[in-house]
């Protein structure tokens, strides 16, 4: 009776699954033919096509580098599909700097890298005003920000001051020295990096910085079969230095960016964005919720994961593959939930978990 029992519940719950991928299947369908008529041409489409197949040879050019973290590189392309900034915050030796710098070769930028330390000046990063004897007038000198994408090397080592130099640059792509704002190049996205562990001589990121990291992320170690793959390759080619094919350039960056604009989002996908964030703001556990930019950042990345997938419209699923890592990180817990060992991202599974997935 008990294994009858047992055979007709695991039925049950095949039944179920088989009804839900039906439903999501039918779901898509009835996006898909809302983005075709919002579209209203086929150029559109093809448009984004080409952005998902520049995006995958990027990714498949990085994972010529970094082993075995396809999930990670794929996630860090939405990121700067997305235009937003990034911070990976994870243990020293996991390929956080090489990956970042690998990212800039095969994108064809401008890369800068500048290591925070505790007496780091904000001028050493933005640039300053120097006097020229010659023409008796003071000229601009450019700092290390003046690029396509810089490195923030253990940002969490200098003193807020400093910190506080990105804000414009991450939030406006510019600069002020003095009473003058200089334009950065386009595009111009930060990656910064920072330890978990080491607390002793750091400055922790006030959350007006936080806010404005559209994703946090963490590399992870490799496991044995990764990890041995790695050091087979390192065997093979008898270097250190791996080289990485130029995919594309700055201004099709830009271009690709840009494209990302016209991913057809339903209302109702729109409404499922909003009530995951708002929910942040109600949870009893949560003393801050996610500010707008928390759902600017859920509309920006999951048009990005959708190009990425080959399609033009968003669906749910892609909204709940980038939740965590675009809003966990603007939460402020409740001390009493801190001190039990509640982590952010927690909150957001249980949120996700809660909220009824729109049906269009």
């Amino acid at each position: 009776m008990q294994l009858d029992a047992g055979v007709e519940t695991k039925k049950n719950g095949e039944k179920k699954m088989s009804e839900k991928k039906a439903a999501s299947k039918g779901a898509d369908a009835a996006l898909e033919k809302k983005a075709a008529k919002a579209r209203g041409s086929k150029k559109m489409s093809d448009k984004l096509s080409a952005v998902g197949a520049i995006g995958h040879a990027i990714s498949t050019e990085v994972q010529k580098v970094i082993i075995g973290k396809s999930h990670v590189i794929d996630n860090v392309m939405i990121n700067i599909l997305s235009n937003g900034n990034l911070l990976f915050e994870d243990y020293p030796g996991l390929a956080k700097t090489l990956m970042t710098n690998t990212f800039a070769d095969a994108l064809g930028c401008d890369f800068k890298r500048v290591q925070f330390t505790p007496d780091l000046l904000p001028a050493d990063i933005t640039g300053t005003n120097i006097y020229d004897a010659k023409k008796g007038e003071f000229s601009f000198k450019p700092g290390p920000i003046f690029c396509n994408l810089l490195l923030s090397d253990e940002i969490n080592r200098a003193p807020p001051k400093t910190q506080a130099a990105l804000l414009e640059a991450m939030q406006e792509y510019q600069v002020t020295v003095g009473t003058v704002t200089h334009k950065l190049p386009a595009p111009f996205l930060t990656m910064a990096t920072q330890n978990p562990v080491e607390q002793e001589g750091t400055y922790p990121l006030p959350e007006a910085q936080l806010d404005r990291f559209m994703f946090k992320m963490s590399v992870g170690y490799p496991d044995r079969a990764d990890e041995d793959e790695i050091l087979a390759r390192r065997i093979a080619r008898k270097k250190d230095a791996v080289e990485v094919e130029i995919i594309t350039d700055p201004a099709r960056v830009v271009a690709m960016q840009q494209a990302i604009e016209d991913v057809y989002v339903d209302p109702a996908v729109r409404m499922y964005m909003v009530e995951i964030v708002s929910r942040t703001r109600e949870d009893p556990r949560v003393l801050v919720g996610s500010s707008p930019r928390g759902s600017q950042a859920l509309l920006k990345t999951s048009r990005a994961a959708a190009a990425m997938r080959g399609r033009d419209f968003v669906t749910p699923d892609d909204v709940k593959s980038i939740a965590t890592l675009a809003v966990s990180h603007r939460l402020i817990l409740k001390p009493e939930h801190q001190i039990k060992g509640l982590e952010n991202d927690e909150i957001v599974s249980d949120i996700l978990r809660q909220v009824p997935v729109p049906t269009v």
